[in-house]
């Protein structure tokens, strides 16, 4: 049984269709990339998910349950986890109490009882030495992994990775693609939105291609780059 299933997902804002008939299924410790150009919907289908936003047909059912009608709290509590695109931490709070609030948020469990986990998510991302630092005097590299490891907090069983390598430097996107490469060795199921395709495919064994809302592909990722219509729509490619 898939750990993750869309089936028909829709959504649209007015005349604007942001998810068209949406339907793939993600298995248990399964790594998929989901790619597209800007404006595919790919931030959009990341909400529907985590329901941020409600679907207007379709079903969303994770880890065997039907969760289309329930609140981001209930799928987080379920093991929904996610990063978001721009890092926003609670700046004045230290590294550490910002994976406290993540940890407790996500366990209904008190601080004390997720201290330790916490703890071992810092050495696993690399942060550690910046357990006691504010989080707003973090750079760019540290803030991804703040907001990875604020995700890993909450202890998710499927991962929502949205453009986390964006913005890195070759030698920093390659350090958060090996703390990434760890997090799924450990057993837990990624969807990962990149458009650095390298990192990307590096890790996912499969890679769904979305445009306009809708899904025009999905396959291994040799296949899909090189597919025609993937290089049309997405590499703005004449072929």
């Amino acid at each position: 049984m898939p750990i993750l299933a869309l089936d028909n997902v829709s959504k649209s804002f007015g005349a604007l269709k942001v998810a068209d008939q949406v339907s793939f299924a993600l298995e248990k410790g399964e790594a998929l990339g989901v790619i597209g150009p800007n404006g595919a919907g790919k931030s959009t289908l990341f909400n529907l998910i985590t329901g941020n936003l409600g679907v207007d047909g379709g079903t969303v059912t994770f880890d065997g349950a039907d969760v289309t009608r329930q609140p981001p709290m209930v799928r987080c509590l379920a093991g929904i986890g996610r990063t978001f695109q721009i890092p926003q931490p609670f700046e004045k709070l230290t590294v550490f109490e910002n994976l406290l609030v993540a940890a407790a948020f996500g366990s209904s469990r008190t601080e004390k009882d997720v201290s330790d986990r916490c703890a071992d998510i810092l050495v696993e991302t690399g942060l550690i030495a910046r357990a006691n630092q504010t989080a707003g005097s973090l750079g760019l590299l540290q803030r991804k992994r703040l907001e990875l490891a604020r995700a890993l907090a909450t202890q998710p069983k499927v991962l929502l990775l949205d453009e986390i390598a964006g913005g890195l430097t070759e030698g920093e996107c390659q350090e958060l693609v090996d703390t990434i490469r760890s997090i799924h060795a450990a057993g837990v199921s990624i969807v990962w939105v990149e458009h650095i395709l390298h990192a990307l495919t590096s890790v996912v064994g499969r890679l769904l291609v979305l445009d306009f809302g809708k899904v025009i592909a999905m396959g291994k990722p040799d296949d899909i780059m090189a597919s025609k219509s993937v290089r049309q729509i997405y590499l703005g490619i004449e072929v």
